[in-house]
């Protein structure tokens, strides 16, 4: 003889759908518990600071006296500073090392992507520059462009250089300074692109020398899309340090000589550190986080919004 299950009541059913939603809201209590003490660190550095420097955009302010609202004011002044705007175009020009350093950061994380012996210690002695301290990266550089120095030989050798510092020429201390940029960088992005790289599926590129392709057309087919993602992150992340560069040229130049390397964030530094008009430099600052996310929305378009082909 067979039995039919007995149905469970609307009363039993309801009170273990009540126990699985009180079992949700207290995991997720306990999630938002953990969270909690980097929310509010979030909040304290980073939102709350983001709203009040926009905020100071539209006052004067001198740390002394409240904020008072001006409204455009502190834009009017800024879109009459010849100083601010070339310093916005050296920012800009800055940006010129951004191609330069993705193209060599994805060659060298091509060239140690190798199960080579001792390739380890290539990878470490790459990402070295990075974890130096910019204070010593930059006393060692500038020591190195200094007159005589070694940069300078190596330049008079090859007939590239009639002599004297490279940082002291208002036509090549830009271009030494991002130089510099670009030896510290490069070790950074090539760890993200060997990350992508080994993230492609080996067997899409053996199936494609299967096919018939050289190494060149895997590359630009299966190697390239598959990176686009990284591309895109790491990108990013070099427009944005690239416009806001200020550790290189507070380090090594002080925005010499003649204003050369004088760029939009060491401006913002100096209005608000040197001058003590806050209200002015949140206004330049603001000016520089919009130019970011409009070269962010060009990385988008420009890498597809970082989705690989399937």
């Amino acid at each position: 003889m067979t039995t039919t299950p007995r149905r469970e009541s609307r009363r039993a059913q309801h009170a273990r759908g009540g126990t699985g939603a009180r079992v949700t809201v207290r995991n997720t209590l306990i999630a938002y518990a953990f969270m909690l003490p980097f929310l509010v660190l979030l909040v304290l550095y980073h939102t709350w600071p983001v709203f009040f420097g926009t905020y100071l955009a539209f006052t004067k302010y001198n740390i002394i006296s409240p904020p008072e609202w001006v409204g455009l004011e502190n834009f009017r002044t800024l879109a009459a500073d010849s100083q601010f705007w070339s310093g916005l175009k050296n920012s800009l020009k800055y940006i010129l090392v951004v191609p330069v350093i993705q193209i060599l950061a994805i060659a060298v994380a091509l060239l140690v992507n190798r199960p080579l012996r001792g390739i380890g210690f290539f990878r470490t002695a790459y990402y070295v520059p990075v974890v130096t301290s910019f204070a010593v990266v930059g006393l060692i550089w500038t020591w190195m462009y200094q007159q005589d120095g070694p940069v300078d030989a190596v330049l008079g050798f090859l007939g590239l250089h009639k002599g004297g510092s490279l940082l002291n020429n208002p036509f090549t201390a830009l271009y030494a300074v991002m130089f510099v940029t670009l030896w510290k960088g490069i070790g950074y992005y090539m760890v993200l692109y060997l990350a992508g790289l080994q993230a492609i599926g080996r067997e899409l590129e053996e199936a494609a020398v299967i096919d018939g392709a050289t190494r060149w057309q895997v590359f630009l087919n299966v190697t390239l899309p598959g990176l686009r993602p990284t591309i895109l992150v790491c990108s990013l992340l070099s427009t944005i340090s690239a416009i806001k560069v200020f550790e290189e040229i507070y380090v090594m130049t002080q925005g010499g000589p003649a204003g050369s390397t004088y760029t939009a964030l060491f401006y913002t530094y100096s209005r608000a550190f040197v001058d003590f008009q806050y209200g002015l430099a949140a206004a330049a600052g603001l000016i520089i986080a919009v130019i970011s996310i409009l070269f962010g929305l060009i990385n988008f378009k420009l890498t597809r919004g970082g989705k690989a082909d399937a």
